[in-house]
């Protein structure tokens, strides 16, 4: 039998780009179903639903950040409202590395499209525990929306740079 030894693994760069989870979590969550799932009996009118979603930031340490998803969505006929969902899922995320527009990019695009499937799965299960048929949130292009955004702001700040490391997409 021969002694086989395995080489070391080559220690990571300190300085190379790295995006590491922390944690995820439920910020803040609001439902509410003013006639409840008479709602649907009083309206002839099939309810229109309406999404609106957007991203923040905040950095709590020197690689530390925090991603809010904020995720509202309505269901209305005519005057009735038949729900209103809002749910705020965040994640802490250590990102080490990046020059500020790879920043801007990771923490408005990737690190919301991680939180995207459990935003997803928290409004499906309060439309649901409402009373109301399922709602799943469509996927969702935070790079394309990213790009739109910085777009927007060019446009209106002439070509200078966008102002702040976080863009909200609606």
């Amino acid at each position: 039998m021969t002694d086989e030894t395995t080489p070391a693994a080559p220690a990571a760069d300190a300085n190379s780009p790295q995006v590491a989870l922390q944690a995820i979590y439920l910020k803040d969550v609001s439902f509410e179903s003013p006639l409840g799932p008479l709602a649907a009996g009083n309206s002839q009118a099939q309810p229109e639903v309406s999404l609106s979603l957007n991203t923040t930031g905040n950095q709590l340490a020197p690689d530390l950040h925090e991603v809010v998803l904020a995720v509202t969505v309505s269901a209305k006929a005519g005057e009735n409202t038949f729900y209103l969902c809002e749910v705020k899922q965040a994640g802490l995320f250590v990102v080490r590395g990046l020059d500020q527009t790879q920043l801007r990019s990771v923490l408005a695009s990737f690190c919301p499209t991680i939180l995207l499937p459990y935003a997803r799965q928290t409004v499906s299960d309060l439309v649901v525990k409402g009373g109301f048929p399922p709602f799943l949130l469509p996927p969702v292009n935070f790079d394309s929306l990213l790009e739109q955004a910085i777009a927007q702001q060019r446009a209106e700040n002439g070509d200078a740079p966008p102002t702040s490391d976080i863009i909200a997409l609606n």
